[in-house]
């Protein structure tokens, strides 16, 4: 007999202009890994949200039924009471705080208005070894990587008595060994009888570890698989949330590359902070127009590094090495000169440093390039008005308005708006850093089209990009980076995974060595 610990029935949630969910039936049962996947906008995070309060009661319409009981939210702190905790894929940590403050955040381990330290370093020790931590409890959050960080955040829910774990893409920023830790500590909470919901767009991640998958189109429910019993595979799933068959993950496109445009000699670069570590070590790197390479290396290796660097010096100190353009020197030592001269860089991280979130898509798009819409100092709306809505049909941002919020948007739209941005900005050279990061394959398709698209237009793109399918599928020629320096370079029709990859493990032993 099934043991059902979450119902939620008929959910409807509307925003000015769209539904965002749509008579949305969802049931959980008890100790299972539940499955949500969706595109973009699908409706996933806005379920979520519903279920854990961050939409409270009375601004959606439906039942929520949970342990047998119905359940009104009015805030998180009330679904975390009950049981159900939450976490965000942006983690919620700070910095310059301990692993047993930021755990304890909130929850403090105190008596009378007195924090209880050793009780708080007891407790925290305890939870880090459910998650397979080693670290102290008094370590630092910006002393440790982002895979350990995510930890954390499991270690901090387990701390609230958590029955039902969401996890809203949880790996999207997590090389391969921290997403498998990952994965294997989800399996270990199950069998400790921990009931999880898993939101995410790598399905080959759905496929391993869940139980039943529930997919989402449009705001409303599409189908629930049980991977006991029905035939799951990455296509069917595909076929569910884009609504179509997707028999290529990678759009064709015929290379016709073109002279050397742009290179960096010697390029060094040293910490911002740690005055005296190299972060990026004698870098030589070139492309050339209609080119795609690929610059491939594990977390910290350096690559996001090198490229703002290369744009506008807006990271690092110390800065040495030449920048070229056509064989001649170019200025790209502030934002604006490197704008200037063709060389633009879209961040991996759209919502601190990609978007204005606040402010409407059309104030995005023209942020980089507001000369092209302004008649000296002010800007011309009716240019700007007619600006945007042709970056809006290039491509292909699903919008109500132009005058939408970013903060609004879905995930793979942000992104373009991000793209749409920097291509107004009409760069001869575009270092795109993540571009896919936390999107479906159906967005993902579509930006790798846009890439396409760019190429074939005759500019040169460098795409950074932590999937190694990914590399292989869209560029023309890769690099490969491993602490700060380039350890290999390949054809991409010449590359595997395993090539690449040992051009990385064979560099580590030699410094080892």
């Amino acid at each position: 007999m099934s043991d059902v610990i979450l119902e939620m029935r008929n959910i409807t949630k509307t925003y000015p202009g769209v539904k965002a969910l749509d008579n949305v039936n969802f049931s959980v049962e008890r100790g299972e890994i539940h499955a949500l996947v969706g595109e973009n906008g699908a409706g996933k995070s806005t379920l979520m949200k519903v279920l854990s309060g961050v939409i409270p009661h009375g601004e959606y319409t439906g039942d929520i039924i949970y342990e047998g009981k119905e359940c009104h939210f009015s805030d998180i702190r009330h679904s975390e009471d009950v049981g159900i905790v939450i976490i965000h894929q942006e983690l919620a940590l700070i910095p310059f705080l301990s692993i047993a403050e930021n755990i304890f955040l909130g929850n403090e381990c105190e008596k009378n208005g007195v924090i209880n330290w050793r009780e708080s370093f007891l407790r925290t020790r305890e939870l880090l070894k459910k998650v397979g931590l080693k670290d102290s409890p008094e370590t630092l959050i910006t002393n440790i990587g982002v895979g350990k960080q995510q930890l954390v955040e499991i270690a901090k829910a387990l701390s609230k008595k958590v029955k039902l774990l969401i996890l809203d893409e949880p790996t999207a920023s997590l090389n391969e060994n921290d997403s498998e830790a990952l994965l294997k500590l989800l399996l270990e909470l199950k069998k400790q009888g921990m009931t999880s919901i898993l939101i995410s767009h790598k399905i080959g991640e759905v496929s391993k570890v869940a139980d039943v998958i529930t997919i989402l189109r449009d705001g409303a429910t599409i189908e629930t698989l049980d991977t006991k019993k029905d035939k799951v595979t990455e296509d069917r799933i595909i076929r569910g949330m884009v609504g179509r068959d997707l028999t290529n993950r990678f759009p064709p496109r015929t290379s016709k590359i073109g002279e050397k445009i742009f290179e960096i000699i010697d390029w060094t670069v040293y910490h911002p902070i740690h005055d005296d570590r190299k972060v990026v070590n004698g870098v030589n790197l070139e492309v050339h127009k209609g080119e795609v390479i690929g610059l491939y290396g594990l977390m910290g290796s350096g690559r996001t590094e090198l490229a703002m660097s290369i744009f506008g010096k807006a990271y690092g100190r110390r800065i040495t090495g030449k920048a070229k353009k056509n064989g001649k020197d170019v200025d790209v030592s502030s934002i604006t000169k490197a704008i200037k001269n063709g060389v633009t860089y879209a961040t991996e991280d759209r919502k601190t440093y990609g978007l204005v979130l606040i402010q409407d898509i059309k104030n995005n798009i023209t942020l980089a390039n507001l000369e092209d819409v302004s008649d000296g100092m002010v800007v011309n709306k009716r240019r700007e008005l007619k600006s945007t809505m042709e970056y809006r049909g290039k491509l292909n941002i699903k919008c109500s308005s132009i005058q939408q919020k970013t903060l609004n948007l879905s995930g793979g739209n942000q992104q373009k708006v991000v793209l749409s941005k920097w291509l107004f900005a009409k760069p001869e050279i575009l270092f795109l850093d993540e571009p896919t990061r936390g999107i479906d394959v159906g967005a993902k398709y579509e930006i790798y089209t846009i890439i396409n698209q760019l190429a074939s237009e005759g500019k040169a793109i460098v795409l950074i990009s932590s999937e190694l399918p990914e590399i292989l599928g869209v560029c023309d020629r890769i690099y490969i980076m491993n602490e700060g320096r380039i350890v290999g370079e390949m054809k991409a029709q010449e590359a595997t995974q395993e090539k690449i990859m040992k051009c990385i493990m064979s560099e580590q032993e030699v410094m080892v060595k």
